[in-house]
């Protein structure tokens, strides 16, 4: 027997400080990175390898028709302040989501949903305007996760949730510290304390790593210390893959990024693979529409938008710049963007598009390029999965519009059938392909590294998660 207690505590690093931590209200990945299955919890949840399970909903039964779907509660769970979940907060929690004054970032979750009905104080009855393949997945998103009728309001600086782990405090610009739920109705795990560390510069993260000043980055921002840490026994290293296709954003209301020739070029101008070796080290695949590799509609097109400067110079002729034009460029901290902007920025020069470079802070991104659509160019990773969607959204930061897409989002939305959703996925591919609304980059890839004792974390990031539930030291 072993004389010591295992260790119980945990410190792991993120790039990015969240810029809250209600889950429901902000489109950051950084927030469900910290509460996802830890504070927070859905009827359902996603796990490590992408499928879909229980979680405050025990089980559900659909109708025939699968408009119809009856869950069944957990019995006995309470929210961190002591207040008892019941069905009306799964009514409560659904119907804010999708209430026309609602902030949730992905209201489309909630589209299908036409009625909420408590059945009693454990059951609660959905019915939707049609069928939804999708349901029970993105019932499992962060963005739908169930919130207090009392504490719902708080949640940005205080969440209140039903999980594990309750939420401890915060050092704004430093870390957030979680402390494990004695009071759990679910599985109690291993650790009693979480710290999430924000470390943005890669240098830092390394040297952190190597110190023990943290003990996991599970998605580590610096590809090129990879190796070392490879031959380190002291340390496991797990590449895996995520929900993160990698794009140059274009603002497709805005000249000259409103002409179908202009953003061709600029397709034709990006050479991935410098991309991918020049910002990630070589980690990471190339894509060439908004959809993930590992995913079984996946149409491997980056054949249709190869690399041809000539080609790029020839569109622009064509287009009316002879002569290229100038534009910016405005690229949030994380290092692919950062690293990836100053490539992509070479390569847009070398066909006469002048790119002037703006380093913006996260918050900065989410509000002059995410919400104020105030951009021309920028860089970044999308970590939501299944969000294809996106696209056929008119109020979305991209400003593309394709009603022929938007149709075909819509009957997607609406068919179950695996084999004809297939056929679709596989059509709107092509769509964004043909019309290039953004540059495609890379699928990100999922960098993991940490003490070869722990155990438990993920290798894939399915959904944009740091799940500590199955975390424990090993001796």
């Amino acid at each position: 027997m072993n004389a010591f207690a295992a260790r119980s505590d945990l410190t792991l690093a993120m790039v990015l400080e969240p810029p809250h931590l209600d889950p429901t209200a902000g489109a950051a990945a950084a927030i469900d990175e910290i509460v996802y299955a830890n504070i927070f919890e859905g009827l359902t949840r996603i796990g490590p390898d992408g499928a879909v399970k229980p979680a405050l909903a025990a089980s559900w039964e659909v109708s025939a028709d699968e408009k119809t779907y009856v869950f069944h509660l957990q019995q006995g769970v309470r929210f961190h302040d002591g207040a008892a979940f019941d069905a009306d907060d799964v009514k409560f929690s659904l119907d804010r989501a999708r209430a026309p004054e609602s902030t949730n970032a992905q209201k489309g979750l909630f589209t299908a949903i036409d009625e909420v009905e408590v059945m009693d104080p454990s059951t609660v009855r959905v019915s939707l305007k049609y069928p939804s393949g999708d349901f029970l997945y993105n019932m499992g998103w962060g963005d739908a996760v169930i919130v207090g009728r009392t504490s719902a309001a708080g949640n940005k600086e205080k969440p209140i949730g039903t999980g594990p782990f309750k939420f401890q405090n915060w050092a704004k610009g430093s870390q957030i510290v979680l402390a494990g739920n004695p009071d759990y109705w679910g599985e109690k795990p291993a650790l009693d304390r979480a710290t999430f560390r924000f470390i943005p510069d890669p240098a830092a993260a390394t040297a952190a790593l190597l110190a023990g000043d943290v003990q996991a980055f599970p998605s580590f921002p610096a590809p090129e210390a990879v190796p070392q840490f490879q031959a380190d026994p002291r340390f496991e290293v797990v590449i895996g893959t995520t929900e993160g296709e990698t794009i140059l954003a274009e603002n497709n209301a805005r000249p000259p990024f409103d002409n179908p020739k202009v953003r061709e070029a600029i397709a034709h101008a990006i050479d991935r693979k410098a991309v991918i070796d020049g910002a990630m080290f070589g980690f990471g695949t190339p894509i060439g529409s908004f959809f993930p590799p590992h995913h079984p509609a996946y149409v491997d097109l980056t054949g249709e938008r190869k690399y041809d400067p000539e080609l790029a110079r020839k569109l622009l002729t064509e287009a009316g710049y002879p002569k290229g034009f100038r534009t910016t460029l405005k690229l949030p901290p994380p290092t692919y963007a950062r690293r990836g902007g100053e490539i992509v920025a070479a390569q847009l020069r070398a066909v006469g598009i002048e790119a002037d470079i703006i380093p913006v802070e996260w918050a900065q991104w989410l509000d002059q390029v995410f919400k104020g659509k105030d951009y021309d160019l920028t860089i970044v990773a999308h970590t939501e999965p299944n969000d294809l969607n996106i696209f056929a959204r008119d109020d979305y930061y991209f400003n593309y519009r394709n009603p022929a897409f938007k149709a075909l989002i819509a009957q997607i939305e609406a068919t179950s059938d695996d084999a004809k959703r297939k056929a679709l996925y596989q059509r709107a591919q092509g769509i964004l392909s043909d019309d290039a609304p953004v540059a495609f980059l890379l699928q990100f890839p999922k960098l993991g590294i940490w003490d070869a004792k722990l155990q438990g974390l993920w290798k894939n990031y399915p959904i944009q998660a740091n799940d500590l539930t199955a975390v424990k030291w090993t001796d």
